[in-house]
């Protein structure tokens, strides 16, 4: 995957189990948060948990909800330069506070990360759609 092998960006967004936020704020700063997450098909979804914060009034929240353009960047490291890889995900992001989209989200998450099963996120959740995949591997 030197370029943009759409099937492979997948299985390694799939394998991946921490990814990058990153968000505009209202006065153009950008923000980057490390984010929990699970893929569909179209949609990229993280959730507000119940980790400790300084606030409810999260920062990328608010950014979301003035800008909804956001990226996602999923990546590998290793000393091994030659198995160095990024995906990133560029798309639309909505707050989703209730209903049926809420509880997918969260079910979906929980599968994800043992974590979350005796300690579900509160929400609300993030549906970011995604508009376009890129990335870039060593090999």
């Amino acid at each position: 995957m030197n370029t943009t092998d759409t099937q492979e960006m997948r299985r390694r967004i799939e394998g991946a189990r921490v990814a990058r936020l990153a968000t505009v704020a209202r006065d153009g700063r950008p923000h980057i948060v490390p984010i929990t997450f699970v893929a569909t098909e179209d949609a990229l979804y993280f959730a507000v948990d119940q980790k400790p914060k300084r606030s409810a009034d999260l920062q990328r929240l608010r950014n979301i909800e003035a800008n909804p353009a956001v990226s996602v960047l999923i990546d590998h490291y290793e000393d091994d330069w030659t198995r160095l890889w990024w995906v990133r995900v560029d798309g639309r992001a909505r707050l989703v506070r209730e209903g049926a989209e809420l509880e997918i989200a969260i079910t979906l998450l929980s599968h994800r990360y043992p974590q979350y099963r005796s300690a579900p996120p509160v929400g609300p959740a993030v549906a970011i759609e995604i508009e376009r995949m890129t990335g870039w591997s060593a090999w």
